[in-house]
């Protein structure tokens, strides 16, 4: 029976990190084969039935895809010499891949493999941080207990064990910033094989990197420690031509910052490189240029407390994050807000009309509602108010979905929840959907999903009051439609002045990609299906 690689998602190559066993050792159903390293996570391969490993077709260091296969494994033949050498074997390498405890456990026939609890798909968050580490060493832990919580700058997220085990190791510390794949405790579980052969001919590799699982993250817990390694020197620190030991993810991100992999110190097993190692080699290969300056003027620094008594307040991380992208967004775009009003005095009758139903539907139907709903129309109408400039600047990236961000007044912060596929919702799904999002924010219960994938954002005052303001477009999107408060004034209808309800809109758009014509035009189109409600029935 072949033994292949399973179903990687999107993922084309990973690497074969380390070989579990070796070939004559007897294998249970599930027990690990190999392990593989993505740009994601490691990931064991188990067998698929009880067997003997006949022979492997990969080596350590070897690229694979879906389908591939990994090993040959024979069916058992039910002797008792075929399974002794895996019963024999497994006591001997256990000593040096795991503390004393899990070899008490062999003689007594309970297996046991130790787990690397690595920190899930995070999307594209950044500067994302242990806030609170649920467990210590020695701990007992069952399915769904909590382990660490995360924050970053639009939410926080809690880290559950995905195994019933014991934490051998906590490989994280408060207040440590982390990415997708950093390595957060170790937990020894028990009822899996994972032998370890004492030697084999065919296979001399597998032993070195067997302890590697536990050793390798070790730079991530103490980054400070990385920064002053040898990352300076101009000589390679790899012979040129020589092999790098590196994974596919430290690889990718070596080719996005540019950086020579030979000239990088690896601090991991078998010297490793890490993602932090490269990191710190691009920190410290950038200090130099940093301190000669360049960049925009600094805002002189006063010493308030000499004119009076003072009080300094912490930023929360979700505000400090915040301000961060909005500096970006306003340096780097050049911003045009465009103002105009819409009558909506039917579309609130109608409405407040539908009070009762929304009571019987368990939802409350909000003004926001019909604007989302309204924008979602202008935005089919108007595909480039949707789209993103492409990072060459050169070409418009035009997207067949709408989802909108509304931007939500929390304690810490302003935060923006996206509603996917909302121009495929109906009012009541979408009131629905705002009021659960808002909810989650201010609870600060939004997953990282919810946070992501926003292609126009409505920010809303509601009734904080104002007849307009410069909503920041939040990058990389191109518009924002910023609503200030509503207010009735006297319209003129032709023959005498009515009193109306009037919505302040204000529109800023990346002046990049549209242009003052298109604007007005958008603006045009999104007032006059606000102000006639039967026009929406027509999209």
């Amino acid at each position: 029976m072949d033994i292949t690689i399973p179903n990687l998602g999107d993922i084309d190559e990973v690497e074969v990190i380390e070989l579990c066993v070796a070939v004559g050792d007897s294998v249970d159903a599930e027990d690990a084969v190999i392990v593989i390293e993505s740009d994601k996570a490691s990931m064991e391969i188990p067998a698929p039935a009880a067997g003997v490993i006949e022979t492997f077709k990969v080596a350590i260091g070897d690229q694979v895809r879906e389908g591939d296969v990994i090993a040959v494994l024979a069916a058992a033949q039910g002797e008792a010499p075929v399974e002794a050498p895996a019963e024999a074997e497994a006591p001997e390498p256990e000593p040096e891949a795991a503390p004393a405890a899990p070899v008490e456990a062999q003689p007594a026939g309970t297996q046991t493999s130790e787990v690397e609890v690595l920190v899930p798909d995070i999307g594209d968050a950044t500067g994302v941080i242990v806030i609170e580490i649920a467990i210590k060493e020695g701990d007992e832990v069952a399915v769904d207990d909590l382990l660490v919580v995360l924050e970053s700058d639009k939410a926080s997220m809690e880290i559950a064990a995905e195994q019933a085990g014991r934490i051998t190791k906590v490989a994280v510390s408060v207040d440590q910033e982390v990415e997708q794949g950093t390595h957060i405790a170790t937990l020894l579980v028990e009822g899996r094989a994972s032998p370890e052969p004492a030697a084999d001919t065919s296979n001399t590799e597998p032993a070195p990197p067997a302890p590697e699982q536990t050793p390798a993250p070790e730079p991530i817990p103490a980054p400070a420690a990385t920064a002053p390694t040898a990352q300076t020197d101009a000589e390679p620190i790899v012979p040129k031509g020589a092999k790098v030991y590196a994974g596919p993810a430290v690889r990718r991100l070596a080719r996005e910052l540019g950086v020579d992999l030979t000239q990088v110190t690896g601090t991991g097993n078998r010297n490793r490189i890490t993602k932090d190692d490269v990191k710190a080699h691009v920190k410290t290969r950038l200090t130099e240029p940093a301190a000669a300056g360049g960049g925009l003027p600094q805002v002189a620094t006063v010493d308030f407390a000499k004119f009076g008594e003072i009080e300094v307040v912490e930023l929360s991380r979700i505000r400090q994050r915040g301000a961060d992208n909005l500096h970006r967004s306003w340096v780097n775009l050049p911003h045009v807000t465009q103002h105009d009003e819409a009558d909506v005095t039917d579309l609130e009758a109608f409405r407040k009309s539908l009070k009762q139903e929304a009571e019987r539907k368990g939802v409350k139907v909000t003004p926001l509602s019909f604007l989302i709903k309204a924008c979602c129309a202008a935005l089919s109408e108007f595909p480039e108010m949707n789209a993103s400039l492409h990072p060459d600047g050169k070409q418009l990236v035009l997207k067949k979905y709408i989802n909108i961000g509304m931007a939500v007044d929390t304690p810490e912060g302003l935060m923006v929840p996206v509603i996917k596929a909302a121009n495929r919702k109906s009012i009541w799904e979408l009131s629905a959907e705002v009021s659960d999002l808002s909810a989650k924010a201010r609870d600060k219960k939004l997953g990282i999903d919810d946070l992501q994938g926003g292609t126009f954002s409505i920010s809303s005052l509601g009734a904080l009051g104002g007849t307009g303001f410069t909503p920041i477009v939040n990058a990389p999107e191109v518009a924002i439609l910023g609503v200030a408060k509503m207010q009735t004034k006297p319209l003129w209808d032709g023959a005498e002045f009515q009193p109306r309800q009037v919505l302040p809109l204000s529109l800023s758009y990346d002046h990049r990609v549209i242009n003052g014509a298109d604007g007005g035009r958008f603006m045009v189109y999104l007032t006059g299906l606000l102000s006639d409600l039967r026009r929406l029935a027509l999209e």
